[in-house]
């Protein structure tokens, strides 16, 4: 049976006291058994100092994961502070391992990798753990689509790498203890795991009136809304000016229905406007679908911790829950301005199994998996779930 726990220090200095505290909490919280895995997220800080090298050198599993923003864990949140979620099992096997450098293209050096740690596996696995580097070029659709290539039908959960900076140029993937702006480690679960999820966006009354179509569009390029130009398009509604979005505009989200796709199993998605191109196109964070209906989102701080806490009051009326990784979008930590760690507070006082919640750059999680097959999804301007 998978067994789960979470640890944390907000050691920076001292290399031994910060393992140390690792190790201690690890040995309170559970024992391990055959096979063991750690999730791994920390401030830049650690990276910089040397203790998330030094910690992860020592322990005697594999780690796989990514900087944020801030975290909680149970009885913690905070933002200079290492966590480690452990999941261990005999019946449960985790495989990890990591790309070549995603700098020039992804699926070639991911496909490489997966067939160089699934070697020997006569199965696929039940569960893949993603965590890909924040590389603004690509749309974060490119993840989630490269592993369903590989995968076919297979669940893939995580985290697009993040930090605390207004450029982000600190956001790292972590393998080992070893830090990548352009690497993609991952986890591989095969055996007696079940995982189910939850997508949390916004309250259906915070839906605003605009509503139109995408009449011209590619991968995260839209040029035309109801066959008028992007810009112009938001300009008339007040949420562009000067070629750029308003600073309004950058906590309304993009809700695409995608009923077009083949695979649409009735959930919306969420997009985020980046900026517009001189000829008024507008690019978004992750794709959006030619043809596709949309509608806008407000959002205040209340209602990325009301969203927050309906999660966690669900996941709590749950049974057989091990454990629980829950990413957030930065964007929704921005939204909550001074009090930034509200929805980290929220889960660090009322989820009552064991959890990891950290900040994304982007966040991938299946929408449903229905009849063994998994609609993966890239999302913004969301809270994925993922309950073992």
């Amino acid at each position: 049976m998978l067994k789960c726990a979470s640890v944390y220090t907000y050691e920076l200095d001292d290399h031994e006291v910060a393992y140390h505290e690792i190790k201690e909490q690890i040995a309170q919280k559970i024992m391990l058994m055959e096979n063991s895995v750690g999730i791994i997220m920390c401030h830049p800080e650690f990276i910089y100092s040397g203790a998330l090298k030094y910690i992860c050198e020592k322990l005697p599993f594999d780690t796989v994961g990514v900087t944020t923003s801030s975290q909680a864990i149970n009885g913690e949140a905070g933002e200079l502070i290492l966590t480690l979620f452990v999941m261990t099992a005999d019946d449960v096997t985790f495989k990890t391992g990591q790309t070549q450098s995603l700098e020039d293209e992804v699926e070639g050096p991911t496909r490489a990798a997966y067939e160089k740690v699934s070697a020997g596996m006569n199965e696929l696995p039940k569960l893949a753990l993603v965590f890909p580097p924040l590389i603004l070029k690509y749309a974060g659709d490119v993840y989630p689509n490269t592993w369903g290539s590989i995968l076919s039908n297979t669940p893939v959960f995580g985290t697009i790498a993040i930090d605390d900076t207004v450029s982000f140029d600190s956001s790292e993937t972590i393998y080992n203890g070893e830090n990548s702006k352009t690497c993609m480690p991952f986890v591989l679960c095969y055996g007696n795991i079940h995982p189910r999820f939850l997508v949390g966006t916004l309250p259906e009354d915070n839906v605003l009136a605009y509503q139109g179509e995408v009449t011209k569009a590619q991968g995260p390029f839209v040029a035309e809304i109801n066959n008028m130009n992007a810009y112009k398009y938001f300009e008339e509604r007040g949420f562009a000016s000067n070629g750029a979005p308003t600073d309004s505009f950058l906590f309304v989200p993009f809700m695409i229905d995608l009923k077009k796709r083949a695979d649409y199993d009735g959930v919306p998605v969420m997009r985020v406007l980046t900026t517009f191109t001189e000829d008024g196109t507008a690019i978004f964070r992750g794709n959006v679908d030619q043809n596709s209906i949309f509608t806008l989102s407000k959002c205040t701080e209340e209602d990325v911790v009301s969203t927050a806490i309906d999660k966690i009051k669900e996941i709590n009326a749950m049974a057989e829950v091990h454990g629980v990784l829950s990413f957030s979008c930065i964007i929704r930590r921005m939204v909550q301005g001074a009090d930034s760690l509200r929805e980290a507070e929220g889960f660090k006082n009322q989820l009552e199994v064991p959890f990891m919640f950290g900040y994304a750059g982007g966040e991938i999680c299946p929408t449903s998996v229905k009849n063994g097959s998994a609609a993966n999804r890239f999302h913004n301007y969301s809270l994925v779930t993922l309950i073992i």
